[in-house]
C-alpha cells in the first residue's frame, strides 16, 4: 500500500490531518522571527484570544474588563486586629490611621497600608544577647562586653546587663520619625544607662540601689523618645546582672566579705552601747536618789534633835529639878536597857531567894509572843 496514493484525505499513517498539522508548523514557524520579545507578544495575544472564541464580540470584552475592574476595586478591603493599627500612607505619604476592624483605602499602588502591633511587648537586650539552643529548650545567654562595662561614679567599673521593655503608642510617630526604631532605644538606653551609672557610687549598683537605678533611667530614656516623636513607651527598665568586671570580681568579694564584718562588729558594739549606758545612768540615777534620801533624812533628823533640844532646854530653864531627874533616868534606860540584869534584894527576907532573872524572863515573853504569832 502507498500512503501518498490518498490524495483525497491527505491522512497520515497515524490518521493525523496533515493540513492541521502543517498549519501548526506554520503558526510555530511564525514565532521565529529572530526576536524573541516579538514573539513572547504574539503568544501573550494568542492566549489571550483563546480566552474569547468570538472575538469579534464587544460583549465579552466588556465582561472580562468589568470583573478585572471589580477585583482590583475589591484589593481595597483591609481588616486591622485587635492587637494593631493601620497606618494608611497614598504615594507613600501619610494620609489616615485605622483602628481594629475592616476598612477600606484605595487599591494598590496609589494606597497602602502597614499594620504594626500596638500592644505587644517588645524588648531589647544591652549588654548580652540571648539565644535559642537547638538541641534543647533553654536559652543561652552571650556576654557583649564593649556595651556591658561602665563606669561609676566612684570611679569603679561595673559589668552591667538590662532590658529595655517597650511598646508602640503611635503608629504613625513610629513608622515615620525614626528609621531604625530598635537600633534607636538600644543606643539612647544604653547612653541613658551610662549617664545614670556614670553618677551612681558602685555599692548601691550592687545592692539596695537597684530598683532606683531602673526608675531613673526608665524615666530618662522615655523622656528622650518622646522629645524624638518616636511613637514608644517604655514599660520597663530591668537590670538583668551588676557586678563588678570578671577579672576582680573575687578580690571585690573579699572586700565585701570585710566590709560585711566590720559592719558586724559594729552592730554587735553597738548593741552592747545600747545596753550598758542605760543600766549605768538608771544605777547613777538610784545612786542620786538615795544620796539624795540620805540627806533628807540627815538633815530631817538633825533638824528634829535640834527642836528636842531646845524643847528639853526650855523645859531644864522652867523646872530645872524634874528636867534634871528626867534626863538622868532616861540616860539609864537608854545605858541599860540593852544589859543583862541582874536583881538582888538585900533586904528580902521570909526564905524567899534575893534574885530576880530578868534575862531568862525577856527570853520567855519573846518565845511565848513568837508562839502565839505562829498559832
Amino acid at each position: 500500500m502507498s500512503w501518498s496514493s490518498n490524495d483525497d484525505n491527505d491522512q497520515s499513517p497515524w490518521g493525523g490531518d496533515e493540513k492541521k498539522r502543517k498549519s501548526e508548523n506554520n503558526k510555530k514557524n511564525s514565532y521565529n522571527t529572530g526576536n524573541e520579545y516579538d514573539d513572547y507578544i504574539k503568544q501573550f495575544q494568542d492566549k489571550f484570544k483563546s480566552f474569547f472564541p468570538n472575538s469579534k464580540s464587544p460583549l465579552n470584552f466588556s465582561i472580562f474588563f468589568i470583573v478585572i475592574i471589580t477585583i482590583y476595586l475589591g484589593s481595597g478591603f483591609y481588616r486591622v486586629g485587635t492587637d494593631e493599627q493601620g497606618v494608611v500612607t497614598r504615594f507613600g505619604e501619610y494620609v489616615r490611621t485605622s483602628e481594629p476592624g475592616l476598612h477600606y483605602h484605595l487599591p494598590f499602588p496609589i494606597e497602602k497600608v502597614l499594620k504594626p502591633k500596638v500592644t505587644k511587648v517588645n524588648r531589647i537586650e544591652v549588654g548580652f544577647r540571648t539565644s535559642q539552643s537547638q538541641f534543647s529548650q533553654s536559652s543561652q545567654a552571650r556576654q557583649v562586653p564593649e556595651e556591658a562595662l561602665m563606669l561609676t561614679g566612684d570611679e569603679n567599673i561595673v559589668d552591667l546587663n538590662f532590658t529595655v521593655f517597650w511598646i508602640i503608642k503611635d503608629a504613625k510617630d513610629f513608622l515615620f520619625n525614626i528609621r531604625n526604631p530598635e537600633m534607636t532605644i538600644k543606643s539612647v538606653g544604653e547612653s541613658v544607662m551610662r549617664e545614670k551609672i556614670g553618677q551612681t557610687p558602685i555599692d548601691p549598683i550592687l545592692s539596695e540601689g537597684k530598683s532606683v537605678v531602673e526608675e531613673d533611667a526608665k524615666n530618662k530614656l522615655q523622656e528622650v523618645l518622646d522629645y524624638y516623636n518616636s511613637g514608644v513607651l517604655v514599660t520597663q527598665v530591668q537590670l538583668q546582672k551588676a557586678d563588678p568586671p570578671e577579672l576582680v570580681i573575687e578580690s571585690y568579694r573579699d572586700v565585701q566579705r570585710a566590709k560585711t564584718d566590720e559592719q558586724r562588729l559594729k552592730n554587735e558594739a553597738e548593741s552592747y552601747r545600747n545596753d550598758i549606758i542605760p543600766r549605768a545612768r538608771g544605777e547613777a540615777e538610784q545612786m542620786l536618789q538615795k544620796a539624795e534620801g540620805y540627806k533628807q533624812e540627815v538633815v530631817a533628823k538633825s533638824k528634829g534633835e535640834a527642836e528636842r533640844f531646845i524643847s528639853v532646854y526650855n523645859s531644864y530653864k522652867s523646872s530645872k529639878d524634874v528636867t534634871r531627874q528626867r534626863i538622868y533616868l532616861e540616860t539609864l534606860e537608854q545605858t541599860l536597857g540593852n544589859i543583862n540584869k541582874v536583881i538582888i534584894d538585900n533586904d528580902a527576907q521570909g526564905g524567899i531567894v534575893p534574885y530576880l532573872p530578868l534575862p531568862e524572863i525577856k527570853k520567855r515573853s519573846v518565845n511565848n509572843e513568837k508562839n502565839d504569832g505562829v498559832n
